[in-house]
């Protein structure tokens, strides 16, 4: 979308692998048949909200996982053995839990070694708007054989209003998601373009209250503060008295609204790519610019000794190289077949897809020497990636859900003398996104947004929160490094540093970091104060 600056989903290389390995096909080895569902009633456990019984005891039929597929993404992570999936009912509104009620599609992979199971660990990979299932299956794979494969019910679930989850948030089609990616309508600051942005965004909002069912009561209850009382109803209907908790990016705000919430349902809490609790959205964003930045700088380093680098052998000039290479898009996208065109925008969001992981950054040098011969695909291959496009042209709803949760979780902001002030800021802290024009002060969607907010950054006040567990990373391009160290502050937990460039690392074959997080989960032991990975 248009409007001023965007926050960048944080999405964790959960979700970003799973991205990848949507573009190839399963392991026929590996392809689960369909099987008869399996109903289980393991609650209510725990203490149960006045007038929830109903809903923290209710059973869950546990059967194959190929009809809650929503996307390209899920269809490759669900092709694999030893998952199940279910449905988990919540109400719409917990103020008023006798009325309508929404459902949430859950994944789990139950434990090896039943005798020494602890529980279930419930995983959310970020966003906000990402899916938790598939991220939950690759997870799953992943822990096959270790400790945490053992001992724990590997379980995701997909948010309200997100994926498997009905309803779904419903903004754009598909063909008028292409149509807002190739306009590149931020790039026109005059006041013709910013009024041209302000209707874009107006209209958006309004078709996300009319085109997703429950129209504005589904959009006011949208918000991390009802997906963690969702998240409270699982831990019942799991069977569990005390929740372990493996949150990825925005999945951190998930776990310490949680922590606030049910402080004393905790049993642990791994949260990886910290958000500030406290952070708005306005210091948010100029610190996701500078980590960019500082990935982007990273990349540019390890590009420079490669003989065919795209952006030449001099770091400190690869900023102005980028530009001159992308800025042109502007006024000449280029044709990238079946009708598209790269844009400025799509490119930025090419690169930025790519700064989230180093096993990415070969495919980047590659998709920008592309560029220099006027060719877009890579970087279109990228882009699409990120907004997860599938290959017949079909979107998830990740992007209108990340507005919807967005625009509730944070106050609105519609001073144009701020917008103004935070666009030449993230322009000073991100200037490999600078697209060259003057700022400008449009209005995003959340401006508009038909409901109000239901919550607000915060210092959380966890009284009678056991010890938790943050991970954060010193050259992290989405959520920088000093998020984590504010959030184990504020959570009275502990923290491990990771040394490197990626976004969020836990599971993901650093063995430092997985026997630092497992002995947690598993024993509840931290590491000693200030320990580091690299």
């Amino acid at each position: 979308m248009s409007g001023f600056t965007r926050l960048l989903p944080a999405v964790s290389l959960l979700a970003v692998g799973g991205l990848l390995a949507a573009c190839t096909s399963g392991d026929p080895e590996d392809e689960r048949q369909p099987e008869r569902p399996v109903t289980e009633r393991n609650g209510p456990v725990g203490p149960v909200p006045e007038g929830l019984g109903e809903f923290y005891g209710q059973p869950l039929s546990w059967g194959d996982c190929a009809r809650y597929a929503t996307s390209d993404t899920a269809k490759a992570a669900f092709n694999t053995r030893d998952i199940e999936c279910a449905r988990l009912t919540v109400p719409l509104r917990y103020d008023k839990p006798d009325g309508e009620t929404i459902t949430l599609g859950v994944l789990r992979r139950k434990a090896s070694d039943a005798k020494q199971r602890v529980g279930s660990l419930v995983i959310n990979p970020g966003g906000p708007g990402a899916a938790g299932m598939p991220a939950a299956a690759q997870s799953a794979s992943a822990a096959r054989g270790t400790q945490l494969g053992e001992r724990f019910d590997i379980v995701g679930f997909d948010p309200r209003g997100i994926g498997a989850s009905e309803p779904q948030v419903q903004c754009l089609t598909d063909q008028e998601r292409d149509a807002e990616r190739a306009e590149d309508d931020e790039t026109d600051t005059s006041p013709k373009g910013i009024a041209k942005q302000e209707s874009d965004e107006r209209e958006f909002a309004r078709k996300c209250a009319q085109r997703t069912e429950h129209g504005k009561t589904m959009l006011a209850n949208m918000g991390t503060r009802d997906v963690a009382r969702d998240m409270d109803v699982l831990r019942s209907a799991l069977g569990d008295a005390k929740l372990n908790y493996l949150g990825y990016s925005y999945g951190t705000r998930i776990g310490s609204t949680y922590a606030e919430l049910f402080p004393r349902n905790v049993r642990a809490l791994v949260l990886d790519g910290a958000l500030d609790p406290a952070q708005d959205q306005v210091e948010a964003l100029v610190a996701q610019g500078a980590g960019f930045q500082k990935a982007f700088d990273e990349f540019a380093k390890w590009c420079a000794r490669k003989q065919d680098c795209a952006l030449g052998n001099n770091p400190g000039a690869a900023t102005q190289r980028f530009q001159q290479l992308v800025q042109p898009l502007i006024n000449r996208p280029v044709e990238v077949g079946a009708g598209r065109k790269l844009s400025f925008d799509d490119a930025t969001t090419g690169v930025a897809q790519a700064l989230y992981a180093k096993d990415l950054w070969e495919m980047l040098n590659s998709a920008l020497v592309e560029l220099q011969r006027n060719r877009g695909a890579g970087l279109m291959q990228l882009a699409d990636i990120y907004n997860e496009r599938g290959q017949d042209g079909s979107y998830s709803t990740t992007q209108d859900a990340f507005t919807a949760v967005r625009c509730v979780d944070e106050p609105k902001v519609t001073d144009k003398k701020e917008i103004l002030q935070i666009e030449r800021r993230y322009k000073q802290v991100a200037p490999f996104m600078d697209h060259g024009r003057p700022a400008g002060a449009a209005l995003d969607a959340c401006a508009f947004w038909p409901v109000p907010n239901t919550s607000r950054p915060h210092a959380p006040n966890v009284a009678g929160l056991p010890p938790t567990l943050v991970i954060s990373t010193t050259n992290d391009p989405a959520t920088p490094y000093q998020a984590g160290v504010k959030l184990a502050n504020a959570l009275g937990g502990g923290l491990l540093t990771y040394q490197g460039t990626q976004h969020t690392v836990f599971l993901q074959g650093k063995k430092c970091v997985d026997q630092i997080g497992t002995k947690y989960l598993v024993d509840l032991q931290l590491p000693p104060r200030g320990a580091r990975c690299s």
